[in-house]
């Protein structure tokens, strides 16, 4: 899903726009579409000061990288 899509999304959560089924809908696919499994907490949790904005929260979740812990080869 392109950035654009995702702020999109974001925005619509962000401004509480739709109804709960839709807002499920757009939340699963943000989790679908990023390997940051906190998303949902950028949107509904922030606790920054200014608070993030819907393109600060989808570059943090693209940003996002997991961390391979491997042991020996």
């Amino acid at each position: 899903m392109a950035r654009e899509e995702l702020i999109e999304l974001v925005t619509r959560l962000y401004e509480g726009q739709g109804d709960e089924t839709e807002q499920d809908a757009w939340l699963q696919t943000l989790k679908d579409s990023v390997a940051d499994p906190r998303i949902s907490d950028y949107i509904f949790w922030d606790n920054s000061n200014p608070r993030l904005t819907p393109e600060q929260i989808v570059d943090k979740a693209l940003a996002y990288r997991l961390i391979a812990l491997g042991g020996p080869e």
